[in-house]
């Protein structure tokens, strides 16, 4: 601990409680499943969201969701691995489209050709 307090230089460590959180959870299920994610590196976080909004903004408008604190958030989240707990993430990679979106895009877009030389040719 750092004997001299400067206002602009907070401690890291120190854990601010962040509130109610909204925390997205998986759709389509009876019960409800928290839906963990994964930092740039690779490590497994927990996510919640200061707003609706927010969450919303980051995740789109049909995003369900739950009201969580924190550390029930942490509870439920750090016996699966997920030891981190990120609050109001805004860099989200974009929308995954389906193998048959994919598949059309592909044919549309880059027919498929053989080169002659590939050719198999019959005697």
């Amino acid at each position: 601990m750092c004997l001299f307090q400067y206002e602009d230089d907070p401690e890291p460590e120190e854990r601010v409680p962040a509130g109610p959180l909204y925390v997205p959870v998986l759709p389509g299920r009876a019960e409800v499943v928290v839906r963990l994610f994964r930092t740039p590196l690779g490590a497994r976080t927990a996510v919640g969201f200061t707003s609706a909004e927010r969450l919303a903004a980051t995740l789109g408008a049909g995003q369900r969701w739950i009201r969580l604190c924190e550390s029930a958030l942490r509870a439920m989240a750090g016996p699966i691995g997920a030891s981190l707990l990120t609050v109001d993430p805004t860099l989200t990679a974009p929308a995954v489209t389906g193998p048959a979106e994919e598949a059309a895009a592909l044919a549309v877009t880059a027919p498929v050709t053989q080169a002659p030389e590939t050719v198999a040719r019959t005697v």
